[in-house]
């Protein structure tokens, strides 16, 4: 670490992420493609490094939320198919074109529009059709009385000029839950879409080359939609309890250090509104993470930092910049000395528990002013620091 990062820092296991992918590769069988979920920054990991990785281990696809993602990619070497998930504006769809950019199509107006801006470029726009099966968020709604107005909405924009129809997804909504009414509630999805696709392509005449729906949940569990293409998103950076199922390691550690140690006596108020006061001499250090690198202020006086000498917990509201800790019980603890917030020795899922939220959010909160330090066999490779400087 040099000097100017030894604040707060995450640190990023591409080696982890190495072993998560081959087994994720190993549990879908070697005729499933891969798609690695990169969107928000691979969920606060580093989108262009994570991307790089799965490039040279041979996924098959990434998805992304946005253009502006996948030409961060295109722009920084990244050549693997890219699919946006989310909306794109039509005065976009000459760059989608360009830069090879596969598009989600969820409803005929969408369709209808970039068919126009295609054909008006030139072009061909590469488009996955996205089916509403449960979700109720994106997609064509083929529930119900609405199936064969779903299907003719399909096939009509697989026929449209400037698309070409390569896949068609849709994305289960309770497949990371258990009980009997989630199992029921996935499978129906899946039947629902597997009856979209057989019906559409029977009206097309013509088969989807990718047919997708295993998101994390899914694939962890349901090998039967596995299909022609796998979507694994929390499962493929180590979280969650399918991850500790297959093994997997988290990929993402996030560490501080303590700056400053004081010792206060008993009756002292710790931090705004006094909210934790010291019932005997009290050894306080302090952290420089707070609520504006991800710390969630919900955690204040619940949650610990982990010490070499074990957890150390937070008193008092957390900050803006900085946060304390009781090094009461820590006694080797000192200035300069790392603190680890979460990673394999304090749980993420620990921490999102005691937030009321799940490992995304907090990957996610990670915000752009802690330094990402990508590892790779022990060594530190890139280092990556989002403010403008």
């Amino acid at each position: 670490m040099k000097s100017t990062l030894k604040r707060t820092w995450a640190e990023i296991d591409l080696d982890a992420l190495t072993y998560n992918y081959h087994t994720i590769r190993k549990h879908i069988g070697p005729d499933v493609r891969f798609l690695g979920v990169v969107k928000a920054d691979a969920y606060g990991h580093g989108s262009l490094q994570v991307a790089t990785k799965l490039q040279e281990l041979g996924a098959d696809y990434l998805a992304v939320s946005s253009i502006d993602e996948a030409l961060e990619l295109r722009f920084n070497g990244i050549t693997m198919p890219i699919l946006i998930l989310g909306h794109t504006p039509k005065e976009q769809v000459d760059r989608l074109i360009c830069f090879n950019i596969t598009q989600a199509v969820t409803c005929e107006a969408k369709a209808l529009e970039y068919s126009e801006e295609a054909v008006k470029y030139g072009g061909t726009l590469k488009v996955h059709i996205k089916v509403d099966t449960g979700m109720s968020r994106l997609g064509y709604l083929c529930e119900g009385d609405y199936f064969q107005h779903g299907v003719n909405g399909i096939v009509h924009a697989c026929n449209l000029p400037g698309l070409d129809a390569e896949g068609i997804f849709t994305h289960f909504a309770v497949a990371d839950e258990e009980g009997a009414d989630e199992l029921e509630y996935t499978r129906h999805q899946f039947q629902l879409f597997t009856d979209v696709i057989r019906s559409a392509e029977e009206q097309w005449g013509h088969e989807f080359r990718i047919r997708h729906c295993a998101n994390t949940g899914a694939t962890a569990k349901y090998p039967e939609t596995y299909l022609d293409m796998v979507r694994p998103g929390l499962l493929l950076y180590g979280y969650g309890d399918y991850a500790k199922q297959l093994g997997l390691r988290p990929v993402m550690s996030l560490k501080t250090v303590v700056s400053t140690i004081k010792i206060y006596p008993a009756g002292t108020h710790i931090s705004y509104g006094g909210i934790f006061e010291t019932t005997h001499s009290t050894r306080i250090g302090v952290v420089p993470y707070g609520y504006a690198d991800g710390f969630l202020r919900c955690l204040s006086n619940r949650y610990a930092l982990m010490t070499a000498e074990g957890p150390a917990p937070v008193r008092g509201k957390i900050c803006m910049d900085m946060c304390m800790i009781d090094l009461s019980d820590a006694p080797g603890v000192d200035v300069g000395d790392e603190v680890t917030i979460f990673g394999p020795d304090n749980s993420l899922e620990h921490m999102a528990e005691m937030a009321g939220t799940i490992p995304y959010e907090l990957t996610c909160s990670v915000s752009k002013r802690v330094p990402r330090l990508f590892i790779e066999n022990g060594q530190v490779v890139s280092k990556e620091l989002l403010l403008r400087m």
